[in-house]
């Protein structure tokens, strides 16, 4: 069964030492607030053409907390891109990545920067956790 959690986050992005050749690398914490409660921590790399509005970056985020009252964590992966200032972006929750509460997770999130940071969760959890 399809459901759908929606909400806010704060986020916060550090530079950490990077690759060079231009590429950054970051640390991302987030606070999720809504019907996902929790916390999300991950490492993201990202790079700048020299085009201006051109861009990409990839993220590996874990996510811990509360999904509409069952517990655990799973692994987004993120995927973005800009092309002279057209956006693309997916956010995909990794196959198996579940734990808790949340073994069997699956489904994508979309994010709204410009809208405070919302996200809309489509994600589907089999009825009981497996054990």
């Amino acid at each position: 069964m399809s459901r759908k959690a929606i909400g806010r986050f704060d986020v916060e992005i550090k530079p950490e030492a990077s690759f060079g050749d231009g590429i950054g690398r970051f640390v991302v914490t987030k606070q999720f607030h809504g019907d996902l409660e929790g916390a999300g921590t991950g490492e993201m790399l990202a790079i700048r053409t020299g085009t201006p509005g051109s861009a990409g970056y990839v993220l590996i985020e874990r996510v811990t907390g509360t999904l509409q009252g069952r517990s655990g964590s799973f692994v987004l992966q993120h995927h973005g891109l800009m092309d002279r200032g057209r956006s693309e972006m997916t956010v995909t929750v990794v196959p198996d990545s579940g734990t808790g509460g949340l073994i069997g997770i699956a489904g994508d999130m979309t994010i709204d920067a410009a809208a405070g940071h919302s996200y809309a969760f489509a994600y589907s959890l089999p009825a009981s956790p497996e054990r």
